[in-house]
């Protein structure tokens, strides 16, 4: 049974949970700066039942983005067995932005101190991108200056590309998507500069 199928108060707030987290998410990525309150009124709840699951607007800003990172290490398990390692990268990469997981991570950073338990399972992404990246480059088919931390850059920038009809949105990531997988396909001339240090971009996640 899930949880949201339980029954009496146990479901129900289960139900409100699947329905506070979705609006908050169509709140935030349009104005990290809103008040709480526009999440309570969007989902249709009472802002007591709001403060009850998460007791701060950092609280749930933290719920949201872990939930990403979460969703990002799913996908990189599940990509794990994918037994060609090109094709473990670009559909893990496919599978990523169809998900919209990087969008609140672009519009939330430095709005929340993360928890320990995110920087742990941040590592696990961390490494598990490295492994599909290393992955790829013994295929042959990943040009060789690319480095596991392209491919975080490369997800922000799909992220970046929002409409006002959904559809459409998902229709031009896939299309940026396709155009930056076939710049990281083996044979083209050196990227120039050097690619992002580890942690380099780490810095955006202190609050300001």
């Amino acid at each position: 049974m899930s949880e949201t199928a339980l029954p009496g108060r146990r479901g129900q707030a289960a139900r409100n949970d699947v329905v506070i987290l979705d609006a908050a998410r169509q709140v935030f990525l349009v104005d990290p700066k809103a008040p709480i309150s526009h999440v309570a009124e969007r989902a249709g709840v009472g802002i007591s039942a709001l403060y009850r699951r998460y007791p701060s607007k950092e609280v749930l800003l933290c719920r949201l983005c872990h939930d990403g990172l979460r969703r990002f290490i799913g996908e990189a398990e599940a990509a794990a067995g994918e037994p060609d390692g090109w094709t473990a990268l670009t559909g893990f990469l496919a599978r990523v932005v169809d998900a919209d997981v990087h969008s609140l991570t672009v519009h939330l950073a430095g709005t929340f101190t993360p928890t320990a338990e995110m920087g742990a399972d941040a590592r696990r992404a961390n490494e598990l991108a490295a492994g599909l990246v290393a992955r790829a480059h013994e295929s042959g088919r990943l040009r060789r200056d690319a480095v596991a931390e392209d491919i975080g850059m490369i997800l922000e920038c799909c992220a970046a590309i929002r409409v006002d009809d959904p559809e459409r949105t998902a229709q031009l990531r896939r299309r940026y998507l396709a155009l930056l997988v076939e710049g990281l396909s083996a044979g083209g001339p050196d990227l120039p500069g050097p690619p992002p240090r580890p942690g380099e971009m780490n810095g955006r996640w202190r609050p300001s």
